[in-house]
């Protein structure tokens, strides 16, 4: 199906995040956060590699740490161009093909992240995900497209929005790339349920999750995470006050 490509899944992760600083670290079932994804997203079976995408500033020394200690790729760029620092990152691995994932959705699950490569891989697309058309909840959003894609997209526009926020001029021109969606089940569906770290709140209830479903088994889906909610819904109150962010913060 791969046809030979490299996958590779990047993370773009910094510590100066405007909501919650260094929430990519925060501890989650007793490991950094970041790490804790790492972990989740080398479970899929069709990521052959993992890079973080991080930014020169000394401030991302903690991260550039955490990879080295638990030996995992990463590349330093420009802070304020994650769509150049992503599309370098993704080069410095011999990368033909990116999963696109940012550092504050530790719950990932690595079956998603299967399901949006197989469905990229279906047809002639340009770029998948699960974003364009929103049914999982925020947390676990992946997008999948070519590094000769992306670096397409970089040479097409220099507008900010773009150059900030990677792939979102992918499907903001629907009528320059063939876009492809992926949809969730009738028991992963759950659009408006946030499952990201973005506020204090966020992270308390992740913490809350994983303490409750690691009780039950390890390697957790995001229908497990749904039914938990749905036999405690009093839990959805811990960061039901929280605004989501529009576009991802990397």
């Amino acid at each position: 199906m791969k046809n030979n490509k490299k996958v590779v899944a990047t993370i773009e992760a910094r510590m100066t995040s405007t909501r919650l600083p260094g929430k990519v670290l925060l501890e989650i079932g007793g490991k950094p956060a970041l790490a804790y994804m790492i972990n989740r997203i080398k479970q899929s079976r069709l990521v052959d590699d993992i890079v973080v995408a991080t930014t020169v500033n000394d401030s991302d020394e903690p991260i550039i740490d955490l990879c080295n200690k638990i030996g995992c790729k990463y590349f330093r760029g420009r802070e304020e161009d994650v769509l150049l620092r992503v599309l370098e990152a993704a080069k410095s691995v011999n990368a033909d093909i990116i999963v696109e994932l940012t550092g504050d959705c530790p719950f990932i699950d690595p079956d998603i992240i299967d399901k949006v490569i197989e469905l990229y891989f279906s047809g002639d697309y340009d770029y998948a995900s699960n974003v364009v058309e929103r049914s999982f909840p925020d947390g676990f959003d992946t997008q999948v497209f070519s590094v000769q894609s992306l670096e397409k997209v970089a040479r097409m526009t220099d507008d900010p929005i773009d150059r900030v926020h990677v792939s979102c001029y992918f499907y903001n021109n629907p009528h320059k790339f063939k876009l492809a969606n992926l949809l969730a089940d009738k028991d992963s569906t759950w659009p408006d349920l946030r499952l990201t770290i973005d506020e204090p709140a966020d992270y308390q209830l992740l913490k809350v999750i994983d303490q409750k479903l690691q009780e039950r088994k390890g390697m957790f889906s995001v229908n497990e995470v749904i039914s938990l909610l749905k036999q405690e819904p009093e839990l959805i109150e811990l960061n039901k006050h929280v605004r989501a962010k529009e576009l991802r913060d990397g």
